[in-house]
């Protein structure tokens, strides 16, 4: 259960500092230079894994270091 926890982690972080940015799903995605969908599905807790270069590019994104996203 813990790893479940954990694995959702990244998106519930990834959703704030958006919010906070004051960015849409679709904006970050445009940003970051990935589909939507997969913005979708990583703040949902549905790819609980998503590959380090996605957490680089949407770190890039929010302007923020990658570490902020993971811990």
């Amino acid at each position: 259960m813990t790893m479940s926890k954990e694995k959702s982690k990244i998106g519930e972080t990834i959703r704030k500092l958006r919010l906070k940015a004051g960015i849409s799903q679709d904006q970050l995605s445009k940003k970051a230079d990935l589909a939507f969908h997969t913005i979708a599905k990583i703040e949902a807790g549905s790819t609980p894994n998503p590959t380090i270069d996605t957490v680089k590019k949407i770190a890039k994104a929010l302007e923020v270091g990658v570490d902020d996203l993971i811990k």
